[in-house]
């Protein structure tokens, strides 16, 4: 079975388990049995290793099975310990429950699941609170989630060599995400962030190593492809630390399981709560921030006196400039961002937004607009654009580009394909395509090691000054800068295409007839 069959089948088996619950505790059920899955197939795993080194090592069976129980020897590392009636077997064991006996009453699978929740949590303090115990509702068919407990039983998220456990459970998690994203719609935006705009996010900030942060940080997306981007050029995955913060409490706890299933130590405060009523990560500068923020907020926690609004007071109906400001406030010295925004902030006048977008590019903080494609985002029809920022745009260390007073427009809006009617996706090539163009640019270690070079492609990217921005009202459009795309080079004179055009105008003038002819004596053969 390939793995999208793998997927698909596993997400047929969860979609009959929705029956009468509502779109966002199916989806805690669903994804909270992932996540269960993966810590016990994780914990079978590690168990297996430390019975084998230990046979290894010339232990005897009595000895190696008192050593099996050793906490430490699965948190060290970093497998959380799952007791006894929490692991997968157990469950799979009594997918129909418990039967009643001796005055016990009959446990339905339900109520098994809810206690191996609760028994995760307790053995693992970084869990608490975290997972769902909503499996013994009236809502949620016991016959049916005991099916499904004996399917994923029956698929082994098992690692050997480079596959690991939760690299297969991550890609479930992920394609499960996508699917809840799809089916909530707009609530699913808030959540979920297309996976091919996060990787142009990292693909164009390249987060090797120090903070990564993001303020609205949704399922985690942002962080899961910072690791993937890692894995891809054989980085230090360790080399990261991640900070997030989300203030919707049921996408909070969604964050720390996906996080959790790609083995990630993040740091998403100890709960959910708003980035501009309460910073919980105050005193942290970041070396990368990536985020999503949800787009032209009216209704935020606005004060006027927050000393992050540097730039200009962000006004009470949009907080698009309030994420903006913050995420900078963020930065460390060196530090870079990449934003997702709305289309109307680059060019936007009201509430004195157009002021505080012309101190940004005055002070030379903006390095880089794109234009995305429609259609991204399932989500929402807003067209979208990334904003990217930079600290520090001289030439640097590491021997890039000086690039003080200027900015990179990139018009990506003809990239992507539409993978069905409704949503379009970039490809590799597109993402790689936005990316370079960045890097070649900017002159980073990664342009030098690919013998890229910046020059202006009339239609897709330009460099342009300050001061033209200026004259242009300070709109940060990248098809005002960008210009038209150069014209085809057409190789045939002048007077043979017109004698060309001509003569096939002639011949068609005559087929025009020919067949008006043909349709006249039908129609007279009708009537006959």
């Amino acid at each position: 079975m390939t793995m999208k069959e793998l997927k698909d089948t596993l997400w047929k088996a969860a979609d009959k388990l929705r029956g009468s619950m509502d779109a966002s505790q199916y989806k805690d059920v669903i994804l909270g049995l992932v996540f269960l899955k993966y810590v016990s197939d994780a914990f079978d795993e590690r168990r297996e290793q430390i019975r084998t080194d230990l046979a290894a090592e010339g232990f005897r069976e009595d000895q190696i099975e008192s050593l099996l129980d050793d906490v430490d020897e699965y948190t060290g590392h970093g497998v959380f310990w799952v007791p006894a009636t929490a692991r997968w077997g157990y469950l799979a064991e009594h997918a129909k429950g418990i039967a009643a006996s001796a005055g016990q009453p009959f446990q339905p699978i339900g109520e098994l699941i809810d206690g191996a929740m609760s028994h995760v949590m307790g053995a693992n303090p970084s869990l608490a609170g975290t997972l769902p115990r909503i499996f013994n509702r009236d809502s949620v068919d016991q016959r049916r989630l005991g099916e499904l407990v004996d399917l994923f039983n029956d698929t082994r998220f098992r690692g050997n060599g480079a596959t690991r456990a939760r690299d297969l459970l991550g890609e479930v998690y992920e394609y499960f995400l996508g699917k809840f994203a799809a089916a909530e719609g707009k609530r699913g935006g808030e959540f979920y962030t297309p996976p091919g705009v996060v990787r142009v996010l990292v693909e164009v900030l390249e987060p090797y190593a120090g903070r990564v942060y993001d303020p609205c940080c949704g399922s985690g997306g942002m962080f899961v492809q910072t690791e993937k981007f890692l894995e891809r050029h054989d980085a230090d995955t360790q080399a990261i630390a991640v900070y997030g913060q989300e203030a919707n409490e049921r996408t909070w706890r969604m964050a720390k399981m996906n996080l959790a299933v790609h083995g990630l130590n993040a740091n998403l405060a100890s709960r959910w709560g708003d980035t501009f009523a309460r910073d919980q990560h105050p005193d942290v500068r970041m070396d990368y921030v990536l985020a999503n923020p949800p787009f032209n907020i009216k209704d935020w926690a606005r004060n006027e006196d927050d000393p992050r609004w540097v730039y200009g007071v962000p006004p009470a109906g949009n907080a698009n400039y309030a994420w903006i400001q913050h995420i900078l406030s963020k930065l460390a010295p060196g530090g870079s961002a990449g934003v997702v925004m709305a289309n109307g902030s680059m060019s936007t006048t009201s509430g004195g937004e157009g002021e505080i977008r012309a101190r940004l590019v005055e002070a030379d903080l903006v390095t880089c607009m794109v234009a995305l494609p429609t259609q991204l985002f399932r989500s929402t029809g807003i067209p979208v654009c990334l904003w990217f920022f930079a600290t520090d745009k001289s030439a640097g260390p590491r021997g890039a580009t000086d690039r003080r007073g200027e900015v990179l427009f990139i018009d990506a809006r003809e990239l992507g394909h539409m993978v069905d009617r409704a949503e379009r996706a970039l490809s590799d090539e597109d993402i790689a395509r936005i990316a370079d163009t960045f890097h070649a640019w900017r002159g980073t270690p990664s342009a030098q090691a690919a013998d890229l070079t910046y020059d202006d492609v009339p239609g897709f990217c330009r460099s342009a000054p300050v001061s033209e921005i200026k004259e242009a009202g300070y709109a940060l459009t990248p098809g005002r800068y960008v210009g038209a795309a150069a014209a085809d080079e057409d190789a045939e004179p002048l007077e043979a295409k017109i004698d060309r055009l001509r003569t096939e105008l002639l011949a068609a003038f005559d087929e025009s007839a020919r067949l008006e002819q043909v349709v006249r004596e039908q129609v007279e053969r009708v009537h006959a």
